[in-house]
């Protein structure tokens, strides 16, 4: 029995590696369907077998390794030899060898004895997750492959091709001959041949022989799989591998686009009439004829077949897109059949005059398709003949069109003969309706159905937040306007002077409310999105190109299409004041329409506010990126930012003398932020936007319910542009004065002092803003700037923040300022007479050493105690006089 199982063993190892390397057909037969049709057979003849697990040489070292079966509770011996083979063999054992290198004698040795071998990372998987060890009747040193099924093509070498399907084996890979939906990677060396073409059609991904060299040597990675994109996409194909391109009839900036986009691709480019170009791209729509004859082995192609296969990340298929010649006789019959130089050309002339006339009649007249004679419908299609219009809103036909486009018209009642100017107007107002509802038609079914499928060929063009970036509400705009046009088109058929026209747009006012501020809002996002979007990915570059070039776009791009629901409520508004101008003052609907003027006007200025809000939540989160460590409480709805002033403090609060200071006024509070001394590197999104580096850094967020008096400083000699704030905090029992110098000219200071008064007075619920103000002399509060903007300033300053930064250097507590000051002043105000203790001398000597260090007495250490009781001495008179 136990040589029928080797026998079974060795006839099913040698069928799979003829078929890995020839018929490249893996039979798909897994461990249960090997053996459960023989489970009755095993069981009455033979006992179960156990699955022991042989360490080979170095293999039995590893200690992890060890660890990892243990844990699978599966029982192991080592093997030293391969002369130790024999003695281990054993009926009441299925042997399963573990070798760490799967090149060496050893691995030879086992392979040629049919073994079944697996490498350290299975187990170390296997122990990860809780599973048993699979079964292979293959050597498996990894699962990177696996669940993977492979198809090769454009391989001349067979070496080379035995040594990639051996690798892919080894990592739990399938190989299969034939090129089917099965298949989930074509590895290709050349970008032609029927498996090539096969796989472009169904979507597969073609990848390079690079990308399982690359697997295989991530080999004892226990959680990489080689079909993840961040690492497959590195080893697709380009487009435009082993191409050759040139290019006719484009212009400077558009042929110099394309050669860079060839290049980015895989491809080259050289001078259109080299023999060596395997392509010519051709701009249909302006070359007529070919400079020259082409050869048979150029491929001459519409610009189409470029940007296809740059969107669909695979070199598309010529024969769908063969340039043809102007010249051709197809179409040199159809311009003799439409020629009037015929004998009878003055009674064609004629009728074609009168059919125009009678055309263009009708389209002005009537929103609905001309009815034409009888004669004329087999004599001469003029609509067909004469519809060259490239606007969207000639042109509906792509490729599912809406329900609300495809509804016939209804003809219910012939036009009047004689139109009134309100017909009339009604009449330009449903067609501009009608043209609209299909221009938005278009942007759906052209550019976001497309981008939204799924299943696309390369993968997602856009990621979902990208393309609801774009699009925002369109789709609840379109259901909006398909129905007001619906509406419009049955008022029209069925014309009556009193039939209101008003009230359609109020029935439709709250859906308009709900749609439109949304898209108007984001619409300057959207525009930027599709920007970086179209700079950034090649593939949507080229999806644009595509489908802006269609007629159904008229030459207009897709941000020039998406501006249309900006400015369509302002043409609604002037159509109906229009049409109220032509409606009697009898007529009911005069005064529906100036409900319905009024309405848009509501949904308008419901927009223009939606929008100033949501400006202003983007000036918020502006600040909260710009000052490091902004509190996350700064952001709130009801909160907007007023004003922003750039200052220098002139006092020791908020900070020291002399350091820049960012006020950043809001409705109900005051953001204060210095500027940084060191930037920090920039800050990168999860979704791989990069902002700039906070520039600033928060200081204090104070309630303008905390300003007790704003202080205009006065004019003098020794001081400029200066102001205080007088606040009282509610930690504090004092009040605190923050003075600052303004440094920037746009804003003049009493305009700031005006508008922070009248912020504080809305805050504290005071209306008399003007009592929060005084004017004071600079004198009176120790206030000046005197040479702030001096030499010796500047390096007074740097001096003192180089003997702050050298205290906290040789600080080993790293005691705080305001710490120590209060320390400073304990030990000088309550423990007077008394000598200091041994802290303290070491406190007093770290602080004497380091001002010497500095060259100069710091500022911030020298007679602390009677500088704060000469400051608060003169606040405390300046205060009481103030309040």
């Amino acid at each position: 029995m136990a040589d029928n199982a080797g026998s079974t063993s060795s006839t099913e190892r040698t069928s799979l590696a003829d078929s890995s390397i020839f018929d490249s057909k893996v039979t798909e037969t897994s461990k249960e369907n090997l053996f459960v049709g023989s489970t009755s057979y095993v069981e009455e003849e033979m006992p179960q077998i156990e699955t022991r697990v042989i360490l080979v040489q170095e293999a039995g070292k590893q200690e992890e390794l060890i660890k990892a079966l243990k844990e699978i509770k599966v029982p192991f011996v080592k093997m030293a030899s391969v002369e130790e083979f024999e003695s281990l063999d054993s009926p009441e054992f299925e042997n399963v060898f573990i070798v760490m290198n799967f090149q060496d004698a050893v691995f030879n040795e086992l392979y040629k004895n049919d073994c079944r071998v697996i490498g350290p990372p299975v187990v170390l998987n296997c122990a990860q997750k809780g599973e048993p060890l699979p079964f292979s009747c293959r050597p498996l040193y990894c699962t990177s492959m696996m669940n993977l099924t492979l198809c090769f093509t454009g391989f001349r070498k067979k070496e080379e091709l035995v040594r990639l399907v051996t690798l892919v084996h080894h990592m739990g890979g399938v190989i299969r001959k034939d090129c089917n939906s099965k298949v989930t990677h074509l590895v290709a060396n050349c970008t032609q041949g029927e498996k090539f073409r096969i796989a472009v059609s169904l979507g597969t991904p073609i990848m390079k022989p690079e990308w399982i060299y690359k697997a295989w040597e991530r080999r004892n990675e226990q959680d990489f799989c080689a079909s993840v994109d961040d690492f497959r996409n590195d080893f697709k194909v380009p487009p435009f591998q082993d191409c050759i391109l040139s290019f006719l009839g484009f212009s400077d900036e558009e042929k110099t686009n394309m050669e860079e986009m060839t290049e980015m691709q895989g491809g080259n480019y050289l001078p259109v009439g080299d023999e060596r170009c395997t392509h010519l791209v051709v701009e249909e729509n302006i070359v007529k004829e070919l400079p020259f004859e082409p050869s048979k082995k150029l491929y001459v192609v519409k610009q189409e077949w470029f940007w296809g296969s740059i969107q669909m990340d695979a070199r598309a298929g010529e024969t769908m897109y063969l340039y043809e010649k102007a010249n051709t006789p197809e179409l040199k019959k159809s311009v003799s059949l439409l020629s009037l130089n015929t004998p009878n050309s003055n009674r064609k002339r004629r009728r074609l005059k009168e059919t125009l006339a009678q055309l263009s009649r009708e389209t002005d007249m009537s929103p609905f398709p001309p009815r034409k004679r009888p004669s004329a419908e087999h004599s001469l299609s003029i609509g067909s003949l004469l519809d060259i219009s490239n606007t969207p809103e000639s042109s509906i036909n792509y490729g599912e069109t809406p329900k609300s486009c495809t509804k016939s018209s209804k003809n219910s009642t012939p036009v009047p003969s004689k139109q009134s100017a309100r017909w009339q107007v009604a009449k330009e107002l449903y067609q501009t309706e009608s043209n609209y509802v299909n221009i938005l038609a278009t942007i759906i079914q052209l550019f976001q159905v497309p981008l939204e499928e799924e299943g696309q060929r390369g993968g997602p063009i856009l990621a979902p937040e990208e393309i609801k970036t774009i699009f925002g509400s369109i789709p609840d705009i379109f259901d909006v306007h398909t129905k007001i046009k619906d509406d419009l088109e049955d008022l029209i058929v069925n014309w009556d002077e009193s039939k209101s026209i008003g009230d359609i747009f109020l029935k439709y006012s709250k859906d308009l409310v709900k749609t439109y501020p949304p898209f108007v809002n984001f619409f300057e996002m959207s525009k930027e999105t599709i920007i970086k979007c179209e700079k950034q990915k090649p593939r949507f570059h080229a999806f644009l190109k595509i489908n802006q070039a269609k007629p159904e776009c008229g030459r207009q791009s897709l941000v020039e299409l998406l501006i249309r629901p900006v400015q369509r409520l302002p043409s609604v508004a002037l159509l109906l004041n229009d049409l109220k101008k032509h409606t009697a003052e009898e007529n009911p609907d005069k005064s529906t329409l100036e409900k319905a003027i009024g309405s848009l006007k509501e949904v308008m200025t419901h927009i223009n506010e939606d929008k100033r809000k949501t400006e202003a939540q983007k000036q918020i989160f502006d600040v909260v990126y710009e000052v490091d460590g902004c509190p996350a409480n700064l952001l709130s709805s009801h909160r907007s930012l007023v004003q922003r002033v750039e200052t220098i403090s002139l006092g020791e609060h908020p900070c020291d003398r002399g350091e820049q200071v960012t006020l950043f006024l809001f409705n109900d509070c005051l953001e204060i932020a210095r500027k940084r001394h060191k930037v920090i590197g920039t800050f990168r999104s999860p979704h791989g936007h990069t902002r700039p580096p906070a520039s600033l850094k928060h200081i204090h967020l104070m309630p303008l319910s905390q300003i007790k008096k704003v202080l205009d400083i006065r004019e003098t000699e020794d001081c400029h542009n200066a102001f205080a704030l007088l606040v009282r905090p509610p930690t504090e029992q004092a009040n605190v004065l923050l003075s600052f110098q303004m440094t920037s000219e746009e804003l003049p200071k009493e305009n700031w002092l005006k508008m922070l008064c009248r912020h504080v007075a809305n805050t504290i619920c005071k209306a008399d803003a003007e009592n929060l103000m005084y004017t004071a002399d600079p004198e009176s509060f120790e206030v000046n700037t005197k040479d702030m903007d001096s030499t010796l300033s500047r390096a007074s300053r740097a001096i003192k923040k180089t003997s702050k930064k050298v205290t906290r250097a040789f600080s080993f507590s790293k005691t705080p300022k305001r710490a120590l000051r209060r320390a400073l002043m304990a030990s000088q105000s309550s423990v007077e007479g008394r000598s200091p203790s041994s802290n303290e001398k070491h406190v007093m000597s770290r602080l004497s050493s380091t001002s010497s260090l500095a060259g100069i007495p710091s500022p911030s250490l020298v007679s602390l105690p009677s500088f704060f009781e000469r400051r608060s001495h003169t606040l405390s008179r300046s205060t009481t006089h103030l309040i």
